[in-house]
């Protein structure tokens, strides 16, 4: 957690105190280990490591960039954090390629938004096209996106993967390479994780050990399964020269072959091209074959290093259960769905946001134990939302029968006369699904929503504002009225100024003048006068309850 309720000034910067924003990219020391700051604890609360004998506050299984988010989220505030991964190295080769302006957020939340333009390449506009290359689809996607981030940016996972790595040894995570998660044993105080390398023991543990991962298995957690599975061939390449594709994004809807052609992050290329139906994909994967298949990009070995081929059967799949006990599944452990929306890590990181903050306020006393249960709530509907988008999408893509391809495109094309994105003006690609249903001020304009990113000074406003609870407002007020309030969960108060750019545009477009946002970004509640400000600190104050069930 934060270590004040620091206000800030009218003009938006921060005013000073203990709890400051940190410049972007995190500059600033390592907070102290149980960090609850000034937040008060709830009855019989022991701190890590004095009585109960943990080794850790929470052991997070999987080093992967949703694992290493979770860890880094926890310890920038003050919490113990274990990392248990399997591989001895990082994995050194490309998987994910593409980040949301949400997903780029948490990222900065996590302190790497400084370093992460520089691996980072947006991508305005996704274009699919039949196989002459007429478009039949055309997805905008601004440069500046409510998160404060291009909407859609390309990336080198490895980079990002690095980035976390190192800010997570600066916040003093300890993160285990060459372990294996043999076992769980979860008592009334604590989960003992069995590993190679000997027991590890914590209040909590997060399970991002992926799709093949075996701890969702071995808890019994129910599965969806939406049984579409296709083989694609993922091909990536760096060329020697700089190589360019207009638009950077390409869906080529080619019944002979579906194809993506996409940016790698910058300096490289990503490829996926289908297996068709009697195919052996075994047959796609050699060097030969995977350089015959990117002959029509103008590719070859003379003019491009290949970085890595290899056959890739996706899935959708989503847990119906994200918690058991103690035990929390994040990431590819909790949802694998199709790439073709470009959403699997991006919603991975949106597990991470939303489950840090719910264990830090747990550890500290702050909320019981039962907030924990908000986390599937909250999330299980987007995730299914986002999965079977993604579904419908590669019901689109991958149709190899000539007949049912021309039908498709002339039903697109038709839809695009209409003015649904082929022409020169792109649609705007579907926003991520508002929180309906947890722990929100229900009722009130914009509950549950995505709190806008702007501008202040030149610099993004999360990084001026905190990234903890923030309760923004037009009105000082009703500033006054919730700030003392606000201690309890480290929050902060943001008056806004005359105009206020997008943060007071977004009030007004809603007829209120405050919002209490979460550390995950999303709005708990928005208020129209001082006293409904207090009113949703009492009901935050009473949603978080840290008292057991009954008491």
């Amino acid at each position: 957690m934060a270590t004040a309720a620091g206000p800030v000034a009218p003009d938006g910067s921060a005013a000073g105190g203990a709890g400051a924003a940190p410049a972007a990219g995190g500059a600033g020391a390592a907070p102290a280990a149980g960090g609850a700051g000034a937040a008060p604890a709830a009855e019989g609360w022991v701190p890590v490591g004095v009585e109960r004998g943990w080794d850790a506050e929470v052991v997070v299984v999987g080093a992967g960039p949703v694992g290493l988010a979770i860890a880094v989220l926890l310890a920038g505030r003050g919490r113990r954090v274990t990392v248990l991964e399997r591989r001895r190295q990082p994995y050194p080769l490309p998987r994910a390629v593409h980040l949301d302006d949400e997903a780029c957020r948490i990222l900065q939340a996590c302190g790497i938004g400084a370093d992460l333009e520089a691996v980072t390449e947006p991508a305005p506009i996704y274009e699919w096209r039949d196989a002459t290359g007429r478009p039949l689809l055309r997805l905008g996607r601004p440069l500046d996106g409510p998160g404060g981030w291009p909407a859609s940016s390309m990336f080198h996972q490895p980079d990002v993967d690095a980035l976390l790595a190192s800010r997570a040894a600066l916040l003093g995570v300890e993160l285990r390479r060459g372990v294996e998660v043999v076992g769980l044993d979860q008592d009334d105080g604590a989960v003992t994780v069995s590993s190679s390398a000997g027991p590890v023991r914590a209040p909590f543990v997060v399970a991002c050990d992926g799709a093949g991962g075996t701890i969702a298995s071995r808890l019994g957690i129910p599965v969806t399964d939406l049984d579409f599975t296709r083989d694609w061939l993922v091909v990536d390449v760096v060329p020697h020269e700089r190589w360019v594709l207009e638009p950077t994004n390409v869906q080529i809807c080619d019944p002979a072959r579906p194809t993506t052609a996409v940016s790698g992050g910058p300096g490289r290329r990503r490829f996926e091209l289908m297996a068709l139906p009697g195919e052996d994909p075994d047959g796609l994967a050699g060097p030969a074959r995977t350089w015959e298949l990117l002959a029509p990009f103008g590719l070859h070995p003379g003019n491009a290093t290949l970085e890595r081929h290899a056959i890739y059967s996706f899935a959708a799949r989503f847990v119906e259960q994200w918690r058991r006990g103690r035990v929390l599944l994040a990431g590819d452990a909790a949802h694998q769905m199709p790439p073709f929306a470009g959403e699997g890590l991006c919603t991975g990181l949106r597990d991470a946001a939303n489950l840090a903050w719910k264990l830090d306020l747990v550890l500290a006393g702050v909320a019981g134990d039962r907030l924990l249960d908000s986390y599937g709530v909250e999330r299980s509907p987007g995730v299914r939302a986002t999965v079977e988008l993604s579904v419908e999408l590669g019901r689109i893509v991958c149709v190899t029968d000539p007949a049912a391809a021309a039908e498709r495109d002339a039903a697109m094309v038709a839809g695009a006369g209409a003015g649904a994105g082929a022409g020169p003006d792109p649609v705007a690609a579907p926003a991520p699904p508002a929180i309906g249903e947890g722990v929100i001020a229900t009722g009130t304009p914009g509950a549950g929503e995505t709190w806008v990113q702007g501008r202040v000074g030149g610099r993004r406003s999360d990084d001026v504002h905190g990234h903890g609870w923030r309760f923004v407002t037009t009105v000082p007020e009703a500033a006054a009225a919730v700030r003392d309030r606000l201690a309890a969960v480290d929050g902060r108060v943001v008056v806004l100024p005359a105009g206020g750019g997008r943060h007071a545009t977004w009030l007004a477009e809603r007829g209120v003048t405050s919002a209490l946002v979460r550390p995950d970004f999303h709005v708990f509640g928005t208020a129209t006068d001082p006293g409904g400000a207090e009113a949703l600190l009492e009901a935050l104050r009473a949603q978080l309850d840290p008292r057991p069930v009954g008491a």
